[in-house]
């Protein structure tokens, strides 16, 4: 586990995040595979937004169950809200919206959320 910034891209919404990147994932659903995430998950304690929620906009599609939160100035998502299967609360972070982070240094799995 290591501390992370990161952000959107225009600045207005910022974090701090706690994860282990030797475990993203990119998965190939709609949305995943539109926009090219690849993710990192975290515990909810472990994220901390530095932007006000007004800066926030968010979309649900599918069963929406996942809160994929979009910036409202430039339109990236940094992050989504969400739970595991055993009901814990978790973010998942846009690892290519962590700075400093360099994705040829990184292994994601792939994930079939198709077929969810």
């Amino acid at each position: 586990m290591a501390q992370y910034e990161g952000g959107c891209h225009c600045g207005a919404v910022r974090f701090a995040v706690e994860a282990d990147l030797s475990r993203t994932m990119a998965c190939n659903c709609s949305h995943c595979a539109m926009k090219g995430f690849v993710l990192a998950f975290a515990p909810v304690d472990a994220f901390t937004l530095h932007a006000d929620e007004d800066h926030l906009t968010e979309y649900l599609f599918n069963r929406k169950a996942i809160h994929h939160q979009f910036c409202k100035v430039c339109g990236v998502e940094p992050f989504a809200r969400g739970q595991k299967p055993d009901g814990t609360s978790t973010v998942a972070v846009n690892v290519r919206c962590l700075s400093g982070v360099s994705l040829d240094d990184l292994a994601p799995v792939a994930v079939d959320g198709r077929s969810f």
